[in-house]
């Protein structure tokens, strides 16, 4: 007999469904924990809780909030096939053979690329590149693309962030003589493909426990790997052996835009590398940077959320060499020409993203009213760009809380309709998607737990999302519990200081498994409420405490901006932000939720 289930506790301040749908839960920590934790925290019960809510143990703590690569990195030799690697690629650029970068057209695979094409040329070797069209080709390496590269006269290929399941292109490399060594970070089923060599830390029989590295990060281990040959053979390029410790912003960069989770060494990758960031050594980045109105490059939400975009612009509605090219060039003339192409793609991706959204958000809408259990959202148009449709279906998850497909087909978009989607913690999509490929709903589709991606004809829509509907039948419990938001602690706007802010930062970096806190304010009175941009909020919120500045972005024609704008006082949710105007640093509240009294 099985033990009765534990009841939840009651939604915090009562709510039960906010402005933004959600359910308000505050975090439950262990008081003990919270006093251990004290000393680490600098006697502080907020940061020692926001420790205790992370996971952090006493022992751990200065690991935690000071990660060193000397303290985590990883020996390269633990993972399968890296030695075999460097060993392949280290003698072919001793012997000057004609080597090409095969990248994913994600920033992951940019960085990636990028890393190789620097350590390349301290060695005084240029390494080409070749990046697949996300219409024409489709994701990773094909037969008639390694074709291609043999035509080209290149003696060797190193695919970054793909490759590890191309079992049918890497078939076909070896057929023709084409060497080929894979650098990768992807799930792979049981079969281990036949390459010259295979580095991936989560294919089947690698031991090394790195599974969490992004492609960048599996790509700096490779770099340290090929110093550590070198020394032992006593080798070195004019200059000296390449300082790889350069290139931690790339690997910051891609760890952070594949939302990678933020523990062990990946910590220590994000945190040094975004210190190598805000120097703007990278020439692409720190053009990027400028043509784009961003400023100093300093934050976690500047590399993942102004960065990352435009750099992912090209791979998405344009060129997808573009931050390939752009992260690994010297030349500042050319960084500036590749920076405004890639910011002015953004600004197209950006519109046609805004297009499709709208009509998604009202299939969404129409298909909830006929059916509000239907636990899956799935939308479909004629003309909608592959490029686009995964963003959109994360807007349309973040909007209904619930697992979100979004599908595009049409005249000079491929040769079949393609789908995204994202879902919500507990419900595993791309084994979904995966289910429905092989009992034959749609043609092709996997992924993980929280995206996937799809192949189907387009008069296959209607079958899939009813095969969908039942399927997540299920997962109903799954689905209510990602209603729940996670509230940390509850500060009044008084408290909200610049000494405060910095001390919840030391905390970071925050991303993917290192949650940044999530705050509530009790009882505000928003007051000057204005709209700006397309559909953003500002207003200050004020109780007997103080005020503080806050920002509610896409918020103004939803039920939350009505609510903000109503003059009652309310209760919200978010987090705290550094505001730097005319020269005045102070604190802002970014609102992600709000909730009647």
């Amino acid at each position: 007999m099985s033990e009765p289930a534990t009841a939840k506790p009651a939604p915090f301040l009562g709510v039960e469904r906010s402005a933004g749908g959600r359910r308000w839960r505050l975090a439950g920590v262990d008081e003990a924990l919270v006093r251990r934790l004290l000393p680490a925290a600098g006697g502080s019960d907020l940061i020692a809780r926001l420790l205790a809510g992370r996971g952090v143990l006493p022992e751990t703590a200065q690991a935690y909030l000071a990660p060193t690569l000397r303290e985590f990195f990883p020996d390269p030799s633990s993972f399968a096939d890296m030695d075999k690697a460097a060993d392949i690629i280290l003698n072919a650029i001793l012997e000057g053979k004609r080597v090409c970068v095969f990248a994913d057209y994600d920033v992951d695979g940019g960085t990636s690329s990028a890393i190789l094409a620097r350590y390349f040329r301290a060695w005084g070797r240029e390494l080409g590149l070749y990046v697949p069209d996300r219409l024409e080709e489709g994701y990773g390496p094909s037969p008639e693309a390694f074709h291609f590269l043999k035509a080209q006269g290149y003696d060797l290929v190193i695919t970054v962030d793909c490759g590890a399941a191309a079992v049918k292109a890497l078939d076909e490399a070896r057929a023709i003589d084409l060497p080929v060594v894979v650098i990768d970070h992807h799930l792979m089923s049981g079969h281990v493909p036949e390459a010259a060599a295979i580095v991936n830390p989560n294919r089947p029989d690698c031991t090394s426990g790195n599974g969490h590295l992004a492609a960048a990060g599996v790509v700096f281990v490779f770099a340290a790997a090929m110093n550590r040959l070198a020394r032992q053979r006593n080798l070195a390029p004019p200059g000296g052996l390449p300082d790889i410790l350069h290139y931690l912003d790339l690997c910051a960069l891609g760890t952070l835009c594949d939302m990678s989770p933020l523990h062990g060494v990946n910590r220590a990758f994000v945190r040094q590398g975004l210190s190598i960031m805000a120097r703007g050594e990278n020439i692409g980045l720190r053009a990027l940077a400028d043509v784009s109105g961003i400023g100093q490059i300093e934050s976690v939400y500047h590399a993942t959320f102004l960065l990352g975009p435009r750099l992912n612009a090209g791979g998405r509605v344009g060129d997808p060499w573009l931050a390939a090219k752009l992260l690994a060039t010297d030349d500042r003339g050319e960084a500036i020409a590749l920076a405004e192409r890639l910011h002015a793609l953004n600004d197209e991706r950006r519109a046609v993203e805004a297009a499709i959204l709208d009509e998604a958000t009202a299939q969404a809408e129409r298909a909830l009213a006929a059916n509000p259990e239907r636990g899956v959202i799935i939308a479909s148009g004629e003309g909608w760009h592959p490029g686009v449709i995964g963003i959109v279906a994360g807007r349309l998850k973040d909007r209904f809380h619930l697992p979100s497909i979004v599908i595009g087909w049409g005249e000079g978009l491929g040769p079949v309709a393609k789908g995204s989607g994202r879902s919500v913690t507990g419900v595993n999509l791309g084994d979904a998607i995966a289910a429905a490929a092989r009992e034959g709903v749609i043609l092709s589709g996997g992924g993980h737990a929280m995206a996937g991606g799809l192949s189907l004809e387009p008069h296959q829509v209607p079958g899939f999302d009813d095969w969908m509907v039942a399927h997540m039948a299920d997962f109903k419990a799954e689905r209510d519990a990602a209603l729940d938001l996670h509230i940390d602690a509850v500060l009044s706007p008084g408290s909200a200081t610049t000494d405060l802010f910095d001390q919840v930062a030391a905390l970071g970096p925050f991303g993917m498994g290192a949650p940044e806190p999530v705050f509530a304010m009790t009882e505000v009175m928003p007051t000057g409420a204005r709209r700006i941009g397309a559909n953003h909020l500002r207003f200050t919120a004020e109780n007997n405490t103080g005020r503080i500045e806050c920002i509610a972005w896409r918020a103004a024609d939803e039920p939350m901006g009505d609510l903000l704008r109503s003059g009652q006082r309310v209760n919200v949710a978010g987090r705290l932000k550094a505001d730097q105007w005319n020269g005045r640093r102070r604190v802002q509240f970014e609102i992600i939720d709000a909730s009647m009294l």
